[in-house]
């Protein structure tokens, strides 16, 4: 496995570093176990990541692999592919990038869709210096056909679902993991994305995995996160309200059969997804929809609502969580700026109705 959590990564993020599109190197230099060496982005060149995401002034942003040595006096372990473009595709130019990094003996991490393992060029240029490419969002062969077993595990199953793509349902469950190791709870996240997978080294691609198997994929790690874990924290993915991405978002609610939803959604969009054409639903309208389509298989209410509040200062963040639970009833906040302590105790409180089968 090329993932291990003491090599030393130079994300690439060429052009559009803070933007959108750059969520997997954000993830990354915000979660991740892995030391950041630099962020390779010339259009920031000269400045930290702190100039420009406000955390992290220790990791600088560079022009080329070349500064990265002269910083370290030696070479990185890998190259991160630090962006999640819709489609998954590859820009052109940044492909001289990526022989460079292989011809200097970094491993690529490639998290697009484009297997760059396929790729004969980049492979010639691997195979001679050693380096290694993960393709991250490549499946494990033979994933099953959901069985209906996810429903019966003794844990607390949690599955963050949202208004958007990109809009924090990786973020909670990653905050509300850390809160609950810290409370000594036995809790796991789940990571179904490659942005996920990069940060914890193991998950399913999800959105990679052929139809017929989506739903066994996801309830393979539920089953497996279960066995050792009391409380699973699933990465969701898409939304049911993105005409792209809908399809991932049910394929993970029926086969995780979550005992309880979070719903995320991120201040000031008020359409879903890029020229879809659809307006972002109300509070209410989500919770409906999501309840309705995960009680095909087994109710899962929504608990908690996850406030994104990014560019908006503290008045109104807080004027918008307050909003947010006035609509719903629900508790909301912003993980990130306040800490996920109110969302899981969310989460403890609704797990108190359960009824779960004993561990053997």
């Amino acid at each position: 496995m090329v993932y291990h959590p003491g090599k030393k990564l130079v994300i690439l993020a060429e052009g559009c570093f803070g933007k959108k599109g750059s969520k997997t190197a954000i993830g990354v230099i915000r979660y991740g176990a892995n030391p950041v060496a630099a962020v390779l982005d010339s259009s920031h060149a000269g400045q930290t990541v702190a100039d420009v995401l406000g955390i992290r002034p220790d990791i600088p942003i560079v022009s080329s692999l070349d500064e990265v040595e002269s910083l370290l006096g030696t070479t990185a372990d890998a190259l991160v592919i630090g962006i999640a473009p819709r489609g998954g595709s590859l820009p052109a130019a940044w492909k001289d990038i990526i022989k460079d990094a292989l011809d200097r003996g970094m491993d690529v991490w490639n998290g697009l869709h484009l297997m760059m393992t396929e790729d004969p060029e980049l492979m010639e240029h691997a195979q001679r210096s050693g380096a290694v490419v993960w393709d991250v969002r490549k499946p494990q062969p033979n994933l099953p056909v959901s069985s209906g077993h996810a429903r019966h595990v003794p844990a607390h199953v949690i599955l963050a679902v949202g208004s958007d793509c990109s809009v924090g349902k990786m973020t909670v469950m990653l905050e509300v993991e850390k809160v609950a190791t810290q409370r000594g709870i036995r809790a796991l996240f789940c990571p179904t994305g490659q942005t996920g997978i990069m940060i914890k080294g193991w998950g399913v691609p999800i959105d990679r995995v052929i139809s017929d198997f989506v739903a066994g994929g996801a309830e393979k790690l539920v089953l497996e996160a279960a066995e050792d874990n009391d409380l699973i924290l699933v990465e969701g993915q898409g939304s049911l309200f993105h005409a792209g991405y809908s399809g991932v978002t049910l394929g993970l609610m029926h086969g995780t059969m979550p005992d309880h939803l979070v719903l995320c959604y991120q201040v000031g969009r008020p359409t879903v997804g890029d020229g879809y054409g659809v307006n972002t639903p109300s509070l209410k309208e989500m919770i409906r929809v999501y309840e309705t389509m995960a009680a095909a298989v087994k109710p899962s209410p929504v608990i908690a609502i996850v406030v994104n509040t990014w560019g908006m200062s503290d008045e109104e963040a807080r004027a918008e969580l307050k909003r947010a639970e006035a609509e719903t009833g629900l508790p909301s906040d912003d993980v990130v700026r306040y800490g996920a302590d109110r969302i899981l105790d969310a989460i403890l409180e609704a797990g108190k109705t359960l009824s779960k089968p004993a561990r053997t």
